[in-house]
């Protein structure tokens, strides 16, 4: 059972916060929807927050106010930065809590979080929604991005790797954007898992996004890891030439994103997109392959 409590965290007065014995999860009521943190109790933020940009909600503009947010893919100046700085409403059921965004006028998507937390673990389970409002179709994909704190490693994992000369036809593939460079030091460009560190001091924004056919991406940071879990769905086509999973980074901050498949929503229709969070501690933050099976595939393998 998760029972979401009223609380003020920072300049926000409405929040909802959830916790077991060891972790929490805070949820902003005055925009969104947004989750504005996601840690273990009386311990570092595994989120990264923007505190002094918090005075702009009533601006016009769309404004990262850090936390984990829902967007819908692909990429898109005027849709995809539709501000989310209004109110949301939150709905208290025995198991979860929702959190509905009010419909983006341009767009006529309605965003909305399910959240669970557990009792037992330290897990939170996120159901993002995107319906549709309109009186037409759209295809869009759920589009789910961690905004987490710096100076921490991402970690993709790549599909299965094969042999030459029985493994004849390609099997992945890698996404890099215009201002991609993969001869930046932050990247390690390994057999079985693709990493990329956060640094304060490289002010060029990298990204890169892969068809992970595994179901997870991880992040970590300071002794901590958030491994994060959710369903691919073969056959089915992915924004982004074929990205299931994302990483981008800049001087403050790394992002951990996961996609679901391009989906046509019919009026009144709904897609959804299901992470489960698991956060681990005393856990090595990895710099090669051997590092990433000895310290966070066993987390994995345990989850699943």
């Amino acid at each position: 059972m998760t029972q979401f409590e009223v609380v003020p965290y920072g300049v926000w007065q409405t929040c909802y916060r959830a916790r077991n014995g060891s972790i929490e999860l805070i949820v902003t009521g005055e925009v969104g929807p947004r989750i504005l943190r996601f840690a273990f109790i009386d311990q570092a933020n595994e989120l990264k927050e923007y505190p002094e940009r918090f005075d702009k909600v009533s601006g016009d503009e769309w404004v990262n106010f850090g936390g984990h947010r829902l967007w819908h893919a692909p990429e898109v100046q005027r849709r995809t930065y539709y501000p989310d700085n209004r109110p949301v409403t939150f709905e208290q059921y025995p198991d979860f809590g929702r959190f509905i965004q009010p419909v983006e006028e341009m767009t006529g998507i309605e965003k909305s979080f399910d959240i669970a937390v557990s009792s037992d673990r330290n897990h939170a389970r996120v159901v993002h929604r995107l319906r549709n409002h309109n009186l037409w179709d759209v295809t869009l994909a759920a589009w789910a991005l961690s905004v987490m704190e710096g100076g921490g490693t991402a970690i993709l994992p790549m599909p299965p790797r094969g042999e030459h000369p029985r493994d004849l036809q390609p099997a992945s593939n890698l996404t890099l954007w215009a201002y991609t460079d993969i001869s930046d030091p932050r990247w390690v460009w390994g057999r079985k898992y693709i990493l990329l560190r956060q640094d304060a001091n490289r002010t060029d924004p990298e990204k890169l996004g892969a068809m992970v056919t595994s179901g997870w991406v991880a992040y970590a940071r300071a002794g901590h890891c958030l491994i994060k879990m959710f369903t691919y769905q073969p056959g089915m086509t992915y924004p982004d030439m074929g990205s299931s999973a994302e990483i981008f980074t800049n001087s403050s901050m790394l992002e951990v994103e996961t996609l679901g498949p391009l989906t046509t929503i019919p009026p009144g229709g709904m897609v959804e997109h299901i992470e489960d969070w698991y956060l681990f501690d005393d856990v090595l933050m990895p710099e090669n392959d051997a590092e990433v099976d000895a310290s966070v595939l066993p987390l994995v393998q345990q989850i699943q």
